[in-house]
């Protein structure tokens, strides 16, 4: 039986393997790390059915939600808020973060987030080549966002950005435990911090002092700020950087972005498409038996949708694995391109995708406009590429100009 999770061999492609998979069909049986079997889902169509299905349970607390990496045997991961709760739970706290990532206030960040950038490449043109695109640029544009968006000092980035990597890399449980703790060690200081001085700024500065509402615990707010923090920053980092890589290596479509700056919005979304970062939409497990595509999905049985795959489904785009910018061009484009799974589907969409759509437009603005000669130091198959797992990216990106 094919084995899940597979790595990549180009960072905006899916793997072989996947790329095999998919063309057998919609709906796979693949065996995971522990020996369990579980439907993994390549087809869009199949993809968004399955996870708008009130059947298919996200709570990571069930004894029977499949456990994808070892990692995720960790307890700090059952469950995770916003993505790992069913409703009503999920609701109320989704109403909650609702006013923080509308497309208002995140249209209102955008000037603070467009100095931002640019200093930040102020800093790199100063320093001078070669530089590294994850840590002088890519890690530091979301971290400074999440932060204070969050009402987390920015000062100790440097301490939650390793946490979050151990959490997310972790090789066992154990591993992923100690750094997740550590992460909910001090998130927890911060809302007790809060609570004694009503009034702070952020998510945690307007929640801390409801706790002790019966719609939100202490326990619940320290959830939702770790999936915030963790991933508020680590996702939008590496979707930069592998952004960065994509248009690199098709000058023709960088030459096409550079020439007309209105195409990036749609460039962003056909990048969100390609790269496709968690290259997962959503795991998910069957709380009946559910039929689809001529399969029976029984009670108790795993799902995972693959948004690298469904996001290349020949039923939905055309010539699914060639990067173009100009996909959502023309009359009602827009919504043709953002039909991908990147940010999946359902009630658990993303909450923060307005905001990562806007990060990725400056930065990849910003770059575009600031250093027009941007290249890649190494050639791209000697990039320090993460393996292993679900969470694409690199763990370095040398540039020069």
């Amino acid at each position: 039986m094919f084995s899940y999770p597979q790595d990549r061999s180009c960072p905006y492609q899916p793997s072989p393997g996947y790329q095999e998979l998919g063309r057998g069909g919609p709906l796979h049986k693949v065996s995971l790390w522990d020996g369990r079997s579980i439907w993994m889902v390549t087809g869009h169509a199949t993809g968004r059915k399955l996870l708008a299905d009130p059947r298919m349970s996200a709570d990571r607390s069930r004894d029977d939600f499949p456990v994808v990496l070892p990692r995720f045997e960790a307890p700090i991961f059952k469950p995770i808020a916003i993505i790992g709760f069913d409703p009503p739970m999920h609701d109320v706290h989704r109403r909650m973060l609702a006013p923080d990532f509308s497309l208002k206030h995140v249209r209102e960040m955008r000037g603070e987030v467009e100095e931002l950038t640019g200093r930040l490449v102020d800093d790199m043109l100063r320093k001078g080549p070669p530089a590294d695109l994850v840590e002088d640029f890519a890690l530091p544009i979301p971290s400074m966002v999440i932060s204070q968006l969050l009402g987390v000092p920015y000062d100790d980035h440097e301490f939650f950005e390793a946490k979050t990597v151990g959490l997310l890399q972790a090789k066992d449980a154990a591993g992923a435990q100690a750094a997740g703790q550590a992460l909910w060690d001090y998130l927890d200081g911060l809302i007790g911090a809060q609570g004694q001085a009503p009034g702070g700024e952020g998510v945690l500065g307007r929640l801390a002092g409801r706790t002790d509402d019966k719609d939100l615990s202490r326990e619940d707010l320290l959830r939702i700020a770790l999936a915030l923090l963790i991933g508020g920053h680590d996702t939008t980092s590496q979707m930069i950087a592998l952004g960065v890589v994509t248009l690199l290596e098709h000058p023709d479509q960088l030459a096409a972005v550079r020439s007309d700056p209105d195409v990036l919005p749609a460039a962003v979304d056909e990048l969100l498409r390609m790269v496709s970062v968690t290259d997962v939409s959503g795991v998910r497990v069957a709380t009946a038996d559910i039929e689809v595509d001529g399969e029976v999905i029984k009670a108790g049985e795993g799902v995972l949708v693959s948004s690298s795959m469904a996001n290349r489904d020949p039923a939905v785009y055309e010539d699914p694995y060639t990067f173009d910018v100009h996909r959502g061009a023309g009359r009602g484009g827009a919504a043709a391109a953002r039909q991908h799974l990147t940010f999946g589907f359902g009630i658990h969409q993303c909450l923060g995708q307005n905001l990562a759509r806007m990060e990725l437009e400056v930065a990849f603005s910003t770059l575009v406009e600031r250093i027009p000669r941007l290249r890649l130091a190494v050639p791209v198959g000697d990039l320090p590429s993460r393996t292993g797992g679900t969470m694409q990216g690199v763990h370095r990106l040398p540039v020069e100009w």
